[in-house]
């Protein structure tokens, strides 16, 4: 399957089990964001962060640069544990909002595009030589993975569905 078939951009946003990340982040406070949940490690804020991370590393790959590939996954997270200030909250979920526009662009970008190499940054990735599309794949299954931690935690907050809806069964 292609990306430019209209289910890469419905799964990027949202679509049947795949909850769109700007809906269910609407109404979650700072306050709420920098909550954990008991044995998990992370708190929604540190997750959206994770998610920033890696979307702004796969756009600079895409792009041409050469960013730093982190030599533990820990590094691909927020190093503090405070939780987000207000305004610190409303930018990560801004910056969210803008890699998934990024990310929906590339997909629309035509066949050329989308079969252009991206170069490798770690030995794990050299047998794959991952493309644009790869990694617009990559991407929509990572952060449908990371957004279903995000349901799982508002829900322990008893704050699931969202106003927007959201799978409850």
């Amino acid at each position: 399957m292609i990306a430019t078939d209209p289910t890469y951009r419905q799964l990027l946003r949202g679509h049947g089990a795949h909850v769109d990340p700007i809906a269910a982040l609407e109404e979650v406070s700072a306050e709420v964001a920098g909550r954990t949940v008991p044995g998990y490690p992370h708190s929604i804020w540190q997750v959206i962060n994770h998610l920033n991370y890696w979307m702004d590393y796969e756009l600079g790959r895409i792009a041409g640069k050469r960013p730093h590939y982190p030599e533990r996954a820990i590094e691909s997270w927020p190093k503090s544990v405070t939780p987000p200030s207000a305004a610190d909250w409303q930018r990560q979920k801004s910056e969210l909002a803008c890699h998934l526009d990024e990310f929906r662009k590339l997909s629309e970008a035509g066949p050329g595009k989308l079969s252009a190499p991206v170069e490798c940054m770690h030995a794990g990735e050299e047998p794959r030589s991952p493309n644009v599309q790869a990694v617009l794949w990559q991407i929509v299954v990572h952060n449908s993975y990371h957004v279903g931690q995000i349901a799982f935690m508002l829900r322990c907050f008893n704050l699931w569905p969202p106003p927007a809806g959201g799978d409850t069964w």
